[in-house]
This record gives structure tokens, C-alpha cells and sequence, in this order.
């Protein structure tokens, strides 16, 4: 079984940056898709940025230029760099895991999800 914890969120002002992590707890054999995914209220989960067993990684038009998902195996840990943050960017963000080679920005299937960690950009 695995286990994603996320931490790192909070309050900022906008144009500030966060860098999110998700703890990995589990075997993550070869061939899985590790992604960045959020909410806000009234609104539906929508991808944020993907990476790949291949290092291969996508983001949401939304976030391109401002996120950075990156990943230490040595950590069992994923990250989320997010900078030049706006408001529109509050939401709770959640980290998921996958056991699928194909790892791109509009998978929506995973298998594990973590809890989510708040992060809320406001003036």
C-alpha cells in the first residue's frame, strides 16, 4: 500500500512562491506517474503538473513558467515549486500516484491520492 502525505502549503501575498513536497510512504516500483492536483471551492480538480519514471513532465497551461514538479528518490518525496503565485491559485492541492508509463497533464486516473495541503494567495 501507499501513503502520500503533503505538506508546505500556507498563507501568501501574491507574487510570492511556495514549494510544496508529498512524502511517499510504500513501495513506488518503475513505471509510475507522480502529479500535482487542486481545488478550489465550487470548482472541479484540475491538474497541475505531472511527472514521469522517465523525468518526463507536464504542466497546466496555467502554471507553465511559474511551477517546477520535481521528484528525490533518495527522499520518496515529490515536489511542487510554485512562484509569481496569484489568487487564482488558492486552492487545496493534492499529491497522487499512479502505477502507468503514459504520465502527461491530462491523466486524471490515479490510484493513491494524499489529503491535500491549503494554499491560499491573497493580499
Amino acid at each position: 500500500q501507499v501513503q502520500l502525505v503533503e505538506s508546505g502549503g500556507g498563507s501568501v501575498h501574491p507574487g510570492g512562491s511556495l514549494r510544496l513536497s508529498c512524502k511517499v510512504f510504500g513501495y513506488i516500483p518503475n513505471g509510475v506517474c507522480m502529479g500535482w492536483f487542486r481545488q478550489a471551492p465550487g470548482k472541479e480538480r484540475e491538474g497541475v503538473a505531472t511527472i514521469g519514471s522517465d523525468g518526463f513532465t507536464s504542466y497546466a497551461d496555467s502554471v507553465k513558467g511559474r511551477a517546477n514538479i520535481s521528484q528525490d528518490n533518495s527522499k520518496n518525496s515529490l515536489y511542487l515549486q510554485m512562484n509569481s503565485l496569484k489568487p487564482e491559485d488558492t486552492a487545496m492541492y493534492y499529491c497522487a500516484a499512479d502505477y502507468s508509463w503514459v504520465c502527461n497533464i491530462i491523466k486524471r486516473e490515479y490510484k493513491f491520492w494524499g489529503q491535500g495541503t491549503q494554499v491560499t494567495v491573497s493580499s
